[in-house]
């Protein structure tokens, strides 16, 4: 009898008696919490029908030179599968939550703050049937002292100021709607949003280049995911969290508050700034570089060459084919390369 079977008016999935025995899942599975091994399960599921799905993981896996060997062949694959899922946007926001709450939660660890990110995408909050507010972190611990994060890797989603509202179009999502929904769906202090570099609508860009702070709506932090860059975020959360720690239940002067963040966030982003352009320049300085390691070791190669001719009066087959391919100097300039990339 068939494992699987297909019921077509709730069109559903259904399997009896399965089971599976392979290592590497079984270890998966055994260090999860038993209460989220489900979840995992399905996503585990998810994923694989959509790789299954998708052609280029196919045709990569067959091009892939066997030489690689069985290891590289796995990462490539990884890379590869990671990489087209995060653009699917059926799987975007499941993975992007995953990786966001992993990140705190190293970043809480390492920096020995005793804050929590849960994941709370998938249960419904104070407002009814409302999900939004995907990550929500305990500060110090406390239940009751909550930022509220929201993951948006979506380019339909715009700014969205109250100033260009327009009540009487059909609702969408915007960084302020969901900054106040996440906020008063999860009883949080502060709300945050959190968008991909490759993945963000121009509105909120020309906004906010790396952090951004809406006062009295909540902050927006713009990661790199692809390049594990998450730098943003935390000084988004940091910011938020001296917020929700200090701010007193009394009448504050939000104005005055408005230009203490903001020039906090611009002296931040002018930071980065210069950050970004050393990094840039350092990229420069080793592309200058290679090309004239390059240009060195093709003048010795043809002055050796050149001597010889000089000397013997011709050239072998054998030295025009050594000539012509240069095996020489691409493995003299296999070092060097590796020499140059190792520099900061």
């Amino acid at each position: 009898m068939a494992n699987i079977k297909l019921n077509q008016q709730l069109k559903r999935v259904e399997i009896s008696n399965f089971e599976i025995e392979n290592q590497i899942v079984f270890n998966y599975f055994d260090n999860l919490p038993a209460t989220e091994r489900d979840e995992k399960l399905l996503r585990a599921v998810y994923i694989g029908i959509l790789a299954l799905m998708e052609d280029r993981i196919s045709s990569f896996l067959a091009k892939t030179n066997n030489e690689l060997g069985t290891e590289l062949e796995s990462l490539k694959m990884i890379f590869e599968m990671k990489k087209e899922l995060f653009y699917k946007s059926t799987i975007k926001g499941i993975l992007a939550e995953d990786e966001i709450a992993e990140f705190l939660n190293n970043y809480f660890q390492e920096r020995r703050i005793k804050d929590k990110a849960f994941l709370t995408g998938n249960t419904a909050g104070s407002l009814p049937k409302n999900k939004t507010g995907d990550i929500i972190c305990e500060i110090n611990g406390n239940p009751d002292l909550k930022i509220a994060i929201e993951c948006k890797f979506d380019k339909s989603v715009r700014f969205g100021d109250i100033e260009s509202k327009d009540i009487f179009t059909r609702k969408s999502d915007t960084a302020w709607s969901q900054l106040i929904e996440a906020q008063a769906n999860r009883e949080a202090k502060v709300s945050l949003i959190v968008f991909d570099i490759s993945l963000v609508e121009n509105s909120i860009l020309k906004n906010f280049e790396n952090v951004g702070y809406i006062p009295e709506i909540g902050f927006v932090a713009i990661i790199n995911s692809q390049k594990g860059d998450y730098s943003n975020l935390a000084i988004a959360y940091m910011l938020a969290r001296d917020i929700a720690l200090n701010a007193k239940p009394i009448e504050l002067e939000k104005d005055l508050l408005a230009i203490l963040v903001n020039r906090i966030i611009k002296d931040i982003n002018e930071v980065l700034t210069i950050k970004s352009l050393v990094l840039n320049n350092i990229d420069n300085n080793k592309a200058i570089l290679k090309q004239l390691e390059k240009s060195i070791l093709l003048m010795e190669f043809n002055q050796e060459y050149l001597k010889k001719f000089l000397n013997d009066g011709t050239l072998t087959k054998k030295d025009l084919l050594d000539y012509y391919s240069g095996e020489d100097v691409k493995d003299k300039y296999k070092l060097i390369e590796k020499e140059i990339n190792g520099i900061f």
